[in-house]
Parts: C-alpha cells; sequence; structure tokens
C-alpha cells in the first residue's frame, strides 16, 4: 500500500472513531447533527455512518414524522446489540452489569459475597457472563470487561497494588478473568471509573474541571476531571481523598485520633447510629430523612461539617465547576442541600467558588458499572474497525 492510501486509511479510521465516540457519548442524533458537530461534509458522515451500520456498532432509524421540516435526516443510534461487562467487587458481594453503546444498561446482578478474592470475583463474573450469552445476551457482541476496584490500581497494566477492604494487594484479576472468558479485561480505580461516568453519562457531562467523591462500604474514593481530561497521576493513583487529612475545626467532632477523612466521614457510623443492620443507600437515606432531631442527626451534622469542610479546600486548591457526590456522601447532602452548598462555599475562596455548582452524582448505583464499561469501550471506539 502507498503512503497516500495509507493516510487516507489513517484518516478514514479516525472519522470512524470521531462519529462513534460522539454517538455512544453524546446519544442518538441526525446524520445532518453528526456533520454540524464533527465539521466533516454530508457525504463523508454518509459513508462513515454506513460503515458503521455495516460493522454492527450503529443503527439508522427514520426521524420522528412529527418533526419534518424539510427533508429530515435518518437518525442514528448506537447499537443496543453490542456491549461491555462491568464489575465491581465490594467487601459485601460482586456488582456485575451489561452495558451497551450509548451507556443503557441491559443487564445487573448482585451476588452476595464476603470479602470475595480475587478467585472468587473471576468464578462469579464468569458463571454470570456465561449465562447471559445463553440467554439475556444470546446474539450480542461483547467488547470487553471493565472491572472497578476499591483500590489503587496501577495505570500501566491495571494490577491491583493495594484494595485494604477487600485485603488484596499486588492482585491481578486482568488475566485471570480474561483467561476465562476470552475477553479483553481492564481495571481501575472505582471512584475514578465513577468519575468517568459522571462525566459523560451524568451530572457533569456539560463541565470539564470536576471534583468527584463517592462514599461506599469500603470508603471514599474519588475523581479529579481537569480539562475535561480524567486525571490519574504518575501511576494512576490520584484521587484517594478519603486517605487525605480530615479536616476537624473542633476538637469535639473527632471519633478516629490521628485518622483520615474516611475514618471521620464513614458510611458504618451513619449505620450504626441509625440501629440498621445491613441497609442499602435507599433505606439509610430514607432513616436518615426519618430522624428528626437526636444522635443520628447529630451524626449526620458532624460528618457534614467536616466533609464540607474538605470540599471548601478542594475548591480553594482545584476550582472545578462542578463537585459531584456520590454514594452515601450524596445522602449527608441531601438532607440540606441548600446549607450544606453554602457551607462549601463559606470555606472556599469567593472567586474560586463564584462558578461553582454541586449535584448529587445522576447515575445512582449503576455508575460504578457504567465508567467500567466505558473504560472497556475504549479500545473499539479508538479504532471502530480494528
Amino acid at each position: 500500500m502507498n503512503e497516500r492510501a495509507t493516510t487516507v486509511e489513517g484518516v478514514r479510521r479516525t472519522n470512524l472513531a470521531e462519529v462513534l465516540r460522539l454517538v455512544h457519548h453524546a446519544g442518538s442524533r441526525s446524520r445532518a447533527v453528526i456533520t454540524a458537530e464533527t465539521g466533516l461534509n454530508r457525504s463523508t458522515v454518509s459513508d462513515l455512518v454506513g460503515r458503521l451500520v455495516e460493522a454492527g456498532l450503529v443503527e439508522e432509524h427514520e426521524p420522528d414524522p412529527t418533526r419534518r421540516v424539510g427533508r429530515p435526516s435518518p437518525v442514528v443510534a448506537p447499537s443496543p446489540g453490542v456491549v461491555a461487562i462491568g464489575v465491581n467487587p465490594e467487601i459485601d458481594a460482586v456488582e456485575i452489569g451489561a452495558i451497551a453503546l450509548g451507556g443503557a444498561v441491559r443487564e445487573r446482578v448482585r451476588i452476595p459475597a464476603d470479602k470475595p478474592e480475587v478467585d472468587d470475583v473471576v468464578r462469579i463474573v464468569t458463571g454470570v457472563v456465561r449465562e447471559w450469552r445463553d440467554g439475556a445476551l444470546r446474539g450480542c457482541r461483547i467488547e470487553g470487561i471493565g472491572v472497578a476496584v476499591p483500590g489503587l490500581v496501577r495505570a500501566s497494566d491495571g494490577l491491583v497494588r493495594f484494595a485494604p477492604h477487600l485485603d488484596w494487594r499486588d492482585a491481578d484479576i486482568a488475566g485471570p478473568l480474561a483467561g476465562a472468558l476470552g475477553i479483553d479485561v481492564v481495571v481501575g480505580n472505582d471512584a475514578s471509573l465513577g468519575a468517568r461516568a459522571e462525566r459523560l453519562f451524568g451530572a457533569a457531562r456539560e463541565h470539564e474541571d470536576v471534583v468527584y467523591l463517592n462514599g461506599g462500604a469500603s470508603g471514599i474514593g474519588g475523581g479529579l476531571i481537569l480539562h475535561g481530561r480524567l486525571i490519574g497521576g504518575v501511576g494512576g493513583y490520584a484521587g484517594e481523598w478519603g486517605q487525605t487529612a480530615a479536616s476537624v475545626a473542633d476538637a469535639a467532632d473527632r471519633r478516629a485520633e490521628g485518622g483520615v477523612l474516611e475514618d471521620e466521614v464513614n458510611r458504618a457510623r451513619l449505620v450504626q447510629a441509625t440501629g440498621l443492620a445491613a441497609p442499602d443507600d435507599v433505606e439509610l437515606r430514607a432513616a436518615l430523612a426519618a430522624a428528626g432531631e437526636g444522635p443520628v442527626i447529630a451524626e449526620a451534622a458532624r460528618q457534614r461539617r467536616i466533609l464540607t469542610a474538605t470540599l471548601g479546600n478542594a475548591v480553594n486548591v482545584l476550582n472545578p465547576a462542578m463537585i459531584v457526590l456520590g454514594g452515601f456522601l450524596a445522602i449527608l447532602r441531601d438532607l440540606d442541600p441548600g446549607s450544606f452548598d453554602a457551607e462549601v462555599r463559606r470555606r472556599a475562596l469567593a472567586a474560586s467558588a463564584e462558578h461553582l455548582e454541586i449535584s448529587a452524582a445522576a447515575l445512582g448505583a449503576d455508575r460504578l458499572l457504567i465508567g467500567a464499561a466505558d473504560a472497556a469501550f475504549e479500545r473499539l471506539l479508538a479504532d471502530p474497525l480494528g
């Protein structure tokens, strides 16, 4: 192949990737809109869409007949038959989801498991995916598996350096899982993948500078997005908000001497205050909302004071456009969003906070699975026909 032919094919692949990524992340749109948003000409977009249709990656539908003005162009939609598997091992369960191109959750299951080891996760995921292949996902194209781990994951190879609540150290889950299913596997930090999902599909999709904090049974993690890019740091370990020193202004608020943020702002402490056995977030939210005055609200107020101080520091250092809170952190905020947001702004420099928005995560319990699946789609998105 001569150099010019190679260059033309390279440009075509780049343009195919741009169109597929646009439809995947921004949703169904007409050829005319794709033409406007990419800056490509109509004939090029027509050719690119045709190739993606042939490859089974997108579908074309007739436009809404009630909105026809002139000659409408077909609507291009991501194919629901192209999926990636998202996996989130936690201290009490393994959550697994099948996520289609476009971010829609097709299947989801939560398998109880007490502090699962790598072998347990591989066995559980393998069983579920094989069952789905023969049933709910029969005929689907599974592009990859993304694993969202509550711990430090090395960016270069996906090795789990340390997941303290699972007691995993230098653990390889990608290799055994790929070997069992014959599917490519990527591994990342759960909160960073949650940040990715909220930036692309959720509360922060209109913003390029975002601080994301997620609170769960395993503690507090987070992600940082600057200029639209997820920041991983030199090894991929950025975003460990839970391991920062707790901002405790009043000594009476301290519960763990020398403890870090996740020792003080802690789901288990909230649950203990409510007296519930093992509530999910919906039950915890209801218990806090119904608590009234007393020790439950006092504990929630204590945690809110420490959390708002931490977020004020983040605003001063990073000047984000949006802060997104997930898990029990969103529940703490939602007890009184107005006063919570005002306190964050009070603790920050006025100039740094003047354009700040604060929001609960929009994707709910699906955010980690969607973020993990999106990471698994990355190779396809970079080279759709590769």
